[in-house]
């Protein structure tokens, strides 16, 4: 697992780097590497985990905790294949761990920033079960200067 927890969060944050967390603040985190397959799931569980039509999901290569509650709380919605990261306090949804992806899946909504245009959806997973009145993601690719 790429998450780790840091020991000492003093300079953590470093160009390229962004932070984030959950509602109550309790589960801090900041990023490392660049964001990657930024996109939208409206798959049943992302639907009854973030109570709402999708979530808006982005890769990082490592996520260090940095807040007083540590990781989130890691509950396994595919049994061995992928959980995903909650605050026990506050029920904020705020990572995502699947077994055949190698970064670290982050609720975009859980960052502090999240006008980058790298963050902007280039895919929606289970279209098909999207509500009806929510415009589609259309299927794009970033380019090396976004």
């Amino acid at each position: 697992m790429n998450a780790t927890l840091a020991a000492d969060t003093q300079g953590a944050n470093t160009d390229g780097d962004r932070t984030g967390g959950c509602l109550c603040g309790r589960i801090r985190f900041t990023t490392r590497g660049p964001a990657v397959f930024a996109h939208t799931c409206a798959c049943p569980h992302c639907q009854k985990l973030g109570g709402t039509p999708v979530m808006w999901w982005v890769g990082f290569e490592t996520v260090i905790w940095t807040g007083e509650g540590g990781e989130p709380t890691w509950y396994e919605t595919f049994e061995g294949e992928a959980k995903r990261g909650f605050c026990p306090t506050c029920g904020s949804r705020v990572a995502a761990i699947d077994s055949d992806i190698p970064e670290i899946g982050v609720n975009v909504t859980a960052l502090d920033d999240t006008s980058g245009t790298d963050l902007v959806p280039i895919h929606a997973s289970f279209r098909n079960n999207a509500v009806h009145w929510l415009p589609p993601v259309p299927e794009t690719e970033h380019s090396p200067a976004d």
